[in-house]
């Protein structure tokens, strides 16, 4: 694993003056030590869990829409509350991770309910308007539309990997937010601009050009029937020719949602500032052989308000923490996640 210079000791710090950086519970087994292990093995080698769901259209004031997934288990009871998901980068109720946990809250007693962010999940949105790091407009919007219709009903919200980074946001700039009673960042990009340039590198180019080709595939199929000139300086041939997410983000990232480029979109997206801010209860669940990332994003105890709890383990991946054997792996954080949240239904 990369050499690092955060200490892996368990400390305890006072809650009145800031949060908990703590080791994790997490160990992976022999033969999931390795990073792109934990990483790749879960997407393309674990059975689904079989999961039942509905689509809904949740329309919104601009006049786009985000499509919104409901679990449809027998198994919910209706007092317990909403879990609520918010996906990764080009994520969808297609992603694993989003599928897999979804199923476990509902067999849990949980309501889950996830949005897709726009232009996520196979249908292309209406506005040249996308999604980002820190694009937390249509999240709160949708928030509050939860909170109207099920004004009894305690919610927690789960966050991966984008959707982990912009949940903190969210909550951090939204301190007073009543909302979300509690809430778990998994595989978080705190500082955007060092997983730019840590994903440009080695083996993790090739998590980069999967993701990048469908961005920028799917912003071609929009230009196509969207008129983006006003905006963007770049044409389809020279989009499909991006490298890298430093790319797309200085020439569509960042004109499309008003910053002056991609590193002031970096800086002002990036959650990792915003820890400080949180009054929710929070977990944040980060390996640090993530190789979306580098160690340089993880926070300290300082770096976080008393609401905040960040475990660490050495190895896990990104959206990884894979346990049990090759033929009948387990996903750690399942229950991790099920855990915390039960936690705290407990407590109110």
């Amino acid at each position: 694993m990369t050499t690092h210079s955060f200490s892996m000791t368990d400390k305890k710090y006072p809650e009145t003056l800031h949060g908990e950086v703590k080791i994790s519970e997490f160990k992976a087994p022999f033969w999931a030590r390795n990073r792109h292990v934990q990483t790749i093995f879960p997407r393309f080698f674990q059975s689904r869990k079989p999961f039942a769901y509905r689509q809904e259209r949740l329309d919104l004031p601009d006049g786009d829409f985000v499509n919104v997934i409901w679990g449809e288990s027998q198994q919910v009871e209706p007092k317990k509350g909403l879990a609520v998901i918010f996906h990764g980068l080009e994520g969808s109720i297609k992603s694993h991770y989003a599928n897999d946990l979804m199923a476990e809250l509902q067999n849990s007693g949980w309501q889950a309910v996830m949005m897709h962010f726009r232009g996520c999940g196979g249908e292309a949105n209406r506005t040249t308007r996308a999604y980002h790091s820190g694009e937390t407009e249509d999240a709160t919007y949708f928030l509050e539309w939860l909170g109207k219709r099920f004004p009894e009903l305690p919610k927690v919200a789960i966050g991966f990997s984008l959707g982990a980074n912009m949940l903190l946001k969210l909550l951090g700039e939204n301190p007073k937010q009543r909302l979300i009673k509690a809430a778990v960042a998994i595989s978080a990009p705190l500082k955007l601009n060092e997983c730019a340039k840590s994903i440009n590198q080695g083996f993790s180019k090739n998590y980069q050009k999967y993701l990048l080709n469908s961005m920028t595939r799917n912003l071609v199929e929009k230009m196509r029937n969207l008129d983006y000139s006003a905006q963007l300086k770049v044409n389809a041939a020279q989009v499909l020719n991006f490298k890298n997410f430093m790319q797309f983000d200085e020439h569509v990232t960042a004109p499309l949602h008003g910053f002056k480029n991609a590193a002031d979109y970096y800086q002002r997206c990036s959650a990792f500032s915003f820890l400080r801010h949180i009054l929710t209860p929070t977990l944040v669940l980060h390996s640090l052989d993530d190789p979306f990332m580098n160690p340089k994003v993880v926070p300290a105890a300082k770096d976080l308000s008393s609401s905040v709890t960040v475990e660490l383990s050495s190895t896990g991946g990104h959206v990884g923490f894979m346990q049990g054997t090759p033929w009948r792996p387990q996903i750690w954080f399942h229950q991790r996640v099920i855990s915390y949240i039960n936690d705290f239904k407990r407590k109110i």
